[in-house]
């Protein structure tokens, strides 16, 4: 960790949706390391949740939409970035039921956009596409599925990610990206939790409102099983990979895993008995039917990741509950601390 430190101690690095959840913990890590961030965003109500945690002060923020090509553009143009990260997307499998078309047109062209500004942009040099677990033809095998598995989606929102990978793969096969002086890659993760996530439909975000709002938890599907992870255990698999692509662009230009061993997983009645028992609090669950289809079972293969990244998953799926609930209890008591506890967990984790 010492090496990813100072590889981006003040390194220019440009991160889309820099003020969503994954965002604004991504900005927070890089902040830590010393890196010089820039930032590209929709103006999103849900940033007042953030820059509670997420020093955006310290970043140079440029707000626009990821489909317009030329703000794009000029915005990346004019920061002149060593490096990007693109994790602009409409992120929710629940919103994709009610809006396909912007789902689809988000996490598509949006992708094509950024790996177009990429191209002309000579000085970039290495490109991580952050897309999702879900961007796999889920069969629920309980192998878990590996980068070479075929992709699919029966929801508008994995069928959006199964198209920019699909379309990052033609670019790279097709050699319309000149991987001498340009590393790009996508990362697949999911059930990322932490701190800081407010999103519809979501368990852990659902039992901290019960909380705030005084209100009962309604849990759509208590018995699904997933393999949770804290979401600086992604993180640190994206800015291992960005640091490979920048130095051996050929040899790690490609995608990747990020998730726990497939033969991890609790349900989601057990995550919710975790994170109230490191509360303390008892908090009954109501079950109700969910108004969209789920899977039931989804895990990944991150043998390649482990192996050719030297990455892992290191606090395991009930310490990640822990510190997500950790993170909870410091929001409810004591908000005015809460970029000191969020840098805390930072540290703790690349540095303990």
């Amino acid at each position: 960790m010492e090496k990813l430190t100072s590889f981006y101690k003040n390194r220019k690095v440009f991160v889309t949706g820099h003020t969503g959840f994954k965002g604004s913990w991504l900005v927070s890590a890089l902040l830590s390391f010393g890196a010089k961030v820039y930032g590209y965003s929709i103006i999103d109500h849900n940033k007042k949740n953030y820059q509670t945690f997420c020093d955006y002060k310290k970043v140079k923020n440029f707000y626009g939409n990821i489909l317009d090509d030329k703000k794009l553009y000029l915005a990346i143009n004019k920061s002149k970035p060593d490096m990007i990260f693109h994790l602009a997307a409409q992120p929710l499998v629940s919103e994709s039921f009610i809006k396909p078309k912007l789902t689809i047109n988000t996490n598509v062209n949006g992708t094509l956009n950024i790996i177009e500004c990429v191209r002309k942009i000579k000085k970039i040099k290495s490109l991580v596409i952050i897309t999702s677990d879900k961007c796999y033809k889920n069969n629920e095998i309980r192998r878990g599925y590996k980068e070479t598995d075929r992709l699919g989606g029966d929801d508008p929102y994995s069928a959006s990610k199964a198209a920019a990978e699909i379309i990052f793969n033609a670019y790279l096969k097709s050699k319309l990206i000149n991987l001498k002086n340009l590393g790009v890659a996508t990362a697949r993760a999911g059930n990322v939790i932490g701190g800081g996530d407010w999103s519809k439909n979501r368990i852990i975000p659902d039992c901290a409102k019960s909380i705030l709002k005084n209100k009962k938890l309604v849990v759509r599907n208590p018995n699904s099983t997933r393999p949770w992870q804290h979401v600086l255990e992604p993180i640190s698999g994206y800015l291992i990979l960005g640091k490979k692509l920048r130095n051996k662009p050929k040899l790690y230009s490609s995608s990747y895993n990020f998730g726990p061993s497939a033969s991890q997983t609790l349900s989601v009645k057990k995550v919710v008995d975790i994170f109230f028992q490191e509360l303390g609090i008892r908090k009954k669950m109501l079950r109700s039917k969910s108004k969209f289809k789920e899977s039931k079972l989804l895990k990944l293969n991150s043998n390649k990741s482990n192996k050719k990244l030297l990455w892992k998953n290191t606090w395991g799926m009930r310490k990640s509950i822990q510190e997500t609930a950790k993170w909870y209890k410091q929001y409810i008591f004591s908000k005015k601390k809460l970029r000191e506890f969020t840098l805390s967990q930072i540290k703790q984790y690349f540095y303990d």
